[in-house]
């Protein structure tokens, strides 16, 4: 009873803190690319580049999760955006191969715009803690539009901030460093925003400091998360070809697009995606949560699959949006069913489990979809390649989970 009035207190915090993480991963993700490309480097280097910060973003969420209940939820998540700031201050200030590897895979950077790094997972089991069953999909889906709308004005602030530099004449290059540096100051502004959760966030006195009852931290539901870890990876894996600086970075060689309007196009996009979320909780509520999953997620896979083989800009725009009014929709109700299917002591560990998968699959993809892109034959394969994985990712899942039902869905 006493941990409610905080609770009311940390929820907006959290949104707050999802809203701003994602606005600066926004702001990066459309000139990430253009900015290593400017400084020097080629495809290749630039896909290497990208893996190694997403493993370096893996191994510092798997640091961090593992330790949040024990240590306390509220310091690790300001570490993290100490760390966020710290990478975003060296990609401002060199150009460095080494310096910007060390920066990528120590600190948090986002090529695709997407969370990574050890926040979701730490406040997915504090929202999951602070909400009951009934409301959690609802606030997920809600969480989710918050971080698609500040990933859309994130990114049309990147673009129009790296535009209108080079409009006045500032080269490419300082452009680009002008929104990294913006990005350290965003970590700087999430730390203080963190600093504003209250005690209720943390593990219950429970459960704090207690041995971990399982490898991992997971006991009964042990063999669920990992068979979840593994098909979400394949899926972040199918995304990796995808991501968000990649595919800006196609529009701007097939089609000759700016920074400016590249943010526009992802402004977009993101939006279309945020807005949508809101839509699984109602389909969840009649038709189940792994239902919804695969019948928002499968269509939006082939309608990837058609991107590239549109004609004009226009079409590619088009079909592009019309992707992403339904590919998250998968987020909220994803989410909330690793919640659903796991004991509460484990949801910390789960949620860090199967982010930490979705985070290894999408750091390989990177390194095999670079030399995709640098060359102009097979710069399309990569939207294949990702939609055909997706599409058995979302068959895999039906046949496998249609049958492991929630306890709320069974009610």
């Amino acid at each position: 009873m006493t941990r409610a009035p905080a609770a009311r207190r940390d929820v907006p915090v959290l949104f707050l803190s999802r809203s701003l993480r994602l606005f600066a991963y926004g702001l990066v993700s459309v000139v990430l690319a253009l900015h290593l490309s400017a400084a020097g480097f080629g495809e290749r280097a630039i896909g290497a580049l990208f893996t190694l910060t997403l493993l370096g973003d893996t191994a510092l969420s798997f640091w961090i999760t593992t330790r949040a209940d024990r240590w306390g939820r509220r310091r690790m998540l300001v570490l993290g955006a100490v760390l966020m700031a710290l990478a975003g201050g060296i990609f401002a200030a060199t150009t460095s191969f080494a310096l910007l590897l060390l920066a990528a895979t120590v600190g948090v950077v986002s090529p695709s715009g997407n969370e990574v790094g050890p926040f979701l997972a730490v406040e997915q089991a504090a929202l999951a803690q602070e909400l009951p069953p009934a409301r959690r999909t609802s606030a997920f889906a809600w969480y989710q539009l918050a971080g698609a709308g500040a990933t859309a004005l994130g990114a049309l602030a990147g673009g129009a901030l790296a535009g209108g530099l080079q409009a006045r004449g500032v080269a490419p290059l300082a452009s680009y460093r002008a929104v990294m540096a913006a990005y350290g100051v965003a970590g700087l502004a999430l730390a203080a925003v963190f600093t504003r959760l209250t005690p209720a966030v943390e593990a219950r006195p429970a459960t704090r400091g207690a041995a971990a009852p399982a490898r991992l931290g997971l006991h009964r539901s042990r063999g669920t998360v990992l068979r979840l870890s593994a098909l979400f990876s394949l899926d972040a894996f199918a995304g990796g070809f995808v991501v968000q600086s990649f595919v800006a970075w196609w529009f701007h060689a097939r089609f000759g697009v700016g920074p400016a309007k590249l943010g526009a196009i992802f402004f977009g996009a993101n939006l279309l995606a945020g807005v949508s979320a809101l839509s699984a909780a109602w389909i969840a509520r009649r038709i189940g949560l792994v239902n919804t999953m695969v019948a928002t997620h499968l269509p939006s896979n082939v309608l990837l699959v058609m991107v590239p083989l549109m004609p004009t800009l226009p079409l590619a725009i088009g079909v592009l949006l019309l992707r992403f009014s339904i590919s998250q929709m998968d987020v909220p109700t994803r989410q909330s069913y690793t919640m659903a299917v796991v004991a509460p002591d484990e949801r910390s560990a789960a949620a860090g489990v199967t982010g930490i998968a979705r985070t290894i699959g999408a750091a390989l993809a990177p390194l095999a979809a670079g030399p995709l892109y640098a060359s102009a034959a097979l710069a399309s394969v990569p939207f294949f390649v990702s939609g055909g994985l997706k599409i058995l990712y979302d068959l895999v899942l039906w046949r496998s989970f249609r049958r492991v039902v929630p306890d709320e869905e069974r009610a």
